[in-house]
Formats: structure tokens, sequence, C-alpha cells
């Protein structure tokens, strides 16, 4: 029964045609439809790169416990005020030990979250802008500007709903967060990488 199931589920993926995409259907920002949309946490990623012992590799970092989303009205995207939080417990190293050790560097215990809410979207129309908004970190509040690149919106897998995705980049400075642990050994530098995708509610 199950192998009957499974079959099914894997024919209508496929079907007669091929795989059945979730393409995006435009990258014009003007064009998404309005509505609340949240983070897919599962196909959503944020990455650290800092300079290790002077620049010998950049020494790369992974924040799981990600979350967040915003609002369109519909009147113009660009008012939409984007937030989202990282949790510093959720760095991922690959080593379990150092992990805990990171995480207690970045002040995990006395500061539970990251936090970014934005102030202002500049560009866009191309799908490529500037996203500027208040960074929360070490107990520190700081403007970050967000290089963000819009990938697309459309239907979902098996045209199910509506979801949207961004890439984007910035480069933060740990002393400007009063974050300094192991200066002589990690750069001050730190450049975040995310992937996000968000569905619509």
């Amino acid at each position: 029964m199950r192998i009957a199931v499974a079959a099914l589920a894997l024919s209508l993926v496929l079907g007669p045609g091929g795989p059945v995409l979730a393409n995006p259907t435009t990258r014009d920002p003007a064009k998404i439809p309005p509505g609340t949309y949240v983070l897919d946490k599962r196909h959503a990623s944020l990455t650290a790169k800092v300079a290790h012992l002077g620049g010998f590799s950049r020494y790369t970092l992974r924040f799981t416990g990600l979350d967040g989303g915003f609002t369109l009205d519909g009147a113009n995207w660009r008012t939409a005020q984007a937030r989202f939080s990282v949790d510093p417990r959720s760095v991922d190293t690959g080593d379990p030990s150092f992990n805990k050790q990171i995480a207690g560097f970045l002040g995990a215990d006395e500061y539970p979250t990251i936090t970014f809410v934005s102030t202002s979207l500049a560009g866009g129309e191309t799908g490529e802008g500037q996203l500027t908004g208040d960074l929360t970190f070490h107990g520190v509040t700081r403007p970050v500007v967000l290089n963000v690149v819009f990938n697309g919106v459309g239907p979902g897998l098996l045209g199910a709903g509506v979801r949207m995705g961004f890439s984007g980049s910035t480069r933060i400075k740990r002393s400007e967060f009063h974050e300094a642990h192991f200066s002589q050994w990690a750069g001050d530098d730190i450049d975040l990488l995310f992937e996000l995708e968000f569905t619509r509610k």
C-alpha cells in the first residue's frame, strides 16, 4: 500500500512531461501578490565568513535557527517592513564542542536573539537593491545595508500557494558590536551571506 502511494506521488510530481517545476513566473517586485509572507525555514540559510589567522582562510559558520517575514499591502511593495531573527545558539561549525564555544563568544546567554528590522529599500526595479535596517547583535543596535537580489515569485510545488526567494550579502565589523573575542586569531570583518525563501500565509 505504501509503495503504491509513493508511486502515485512520484507520478504526480514527474508527470508525463517530466518534473513539475515551481519556477518563478516574474522577477518584477512590483508584481508580488499582496499578503503576509513567512520564512520557509527549511529553505533558508545564513552563513558567516571571517578571516582566520590573518587570512589563511575564510572560516565559515552557519546559523540554522532563522525566523522572519513581512507583509505587503499591495499599494507599494517598497513600504513592506521585513523582520528577521537569528538564534546565536544555532551556530554550526561542524564541531559540537566548538559550536558551544562560538555561541558563548556571541553572548548567546545574555543576548539570545540577533534581529534585523528593515527601515528602507533603495533600487529594486531590476531585482537588485539595498535593504537598510537596524541590526541588533551582542546587545548593540547599528544600521546595516544588505545587498539583496530578488530571485522571483511564483507558485509553489504543484502550483500550490505563492513562493518567493531572495539572495543577499553584507559585511559587518565585530568591533562595532563590541564583540572582540580572539581578535588576534579572527578578523574584524564578518561577511554574511543569506539565501531565503518565503511562502504566503
